[in-house]
């Protein structure tokens, strides 16, 4: 088996614009908006918290899209595998089949960095239980497939950006999304029971101009000048 390639940190993703545009927590925010129980939000709750990540973070993230909603914008992240790449992938961690859209590459030669990122940072989500997933599944098959999506961990104001590359967990696992390994450690639920409550919302990324990964700065702040 061959070791994950993991030489870049966590933190290479973030963009140059905001190398010096530090911001504080969410911590506090996001606390006097979510319920005291994780349960559904409210679209009021909802509209609150897309309010603050913009704020915090210059960021457009909703729980709604181009009219589209998962079944739930909070509730909890568990942890998931490595996802095969490419046919004949072999890395530590990883999970014994494909994810829901297949490889990720058809061989080791078209592997992109952008593709690499991707599996990277990924999330399942629970597709099969929409409501017009059967009904619409062409167009919503192709919608979902490496749709960017914003990542929260209210309790400690981590925030990473990620791509929907799976589908799942089941619902009896109690458990309302999925985490890659990269994903479950930046966000510090990769310990214990390795689960937590986590606000999952779509990134409207529509120039694709906002990279995958940690994000700890307001992206609209301009980057200082140098004396």
């Amino acid at each position: 088996m061959l070791t994950y390639p993991n030489a870049l940190p966590l933190s290479a993703a973030l963009p140059q614009v905001s190398e010096q545009s530090p911001i504080s927590s969410l911590d506090q925010g996001l606390k006097s908006v979510l319920p005291s129980s994780v349960e559904p939000l409210t679209e009021n709750q909802e509209q609150q918290i897309s309010q603050i990540l913009h704020d915090t973070f210059g960021i457009h993230a909703s729980a709604v899209l181009e009219g589209n909603r998962l079944t739930r914008s909070y509730g909890f992240m568990g942890a998931e595998q490595h996802l095969a790449r490419y046919p004949g992938d072999s890395v530590t961690n990883m999970a014994p089949g494909r994810g829901a859209w297949g490889y990720f590459a058809s061989s080791k030669d078209e592997l992109t960095p952008d593709l690499i990122a991707k599996e990277r940072f990924y999330v399942a989500v629970q597709t099969l239980y929409l409501p017009d997933w059967t009904a619409r599944l062409a167009y919503l098959r192709d919608w979902y497939k490496y749709r960017k999506v914003v990542v929260v961990n209210p309790s400690s104001g981590k925030i990473i950006i990620a791509v929907i590359a799976d589908s799942g967990p089941a619902w009896w696992t109690g458990k309302h999304y999925g985490g890659s390994p990269e994903v479950m450690e930046y966000l510090n639920l990769n310990t214990g029971m390795q689960k937590g409550a986590v606000i999952l919302f779509f990134l409207d990324d529509p120039q694709d101009q906002i990279p995958l990964g940690p994000l700890e700065y307001n992206l609209e702040i301009p980057k200082l000048l140098s004396s």
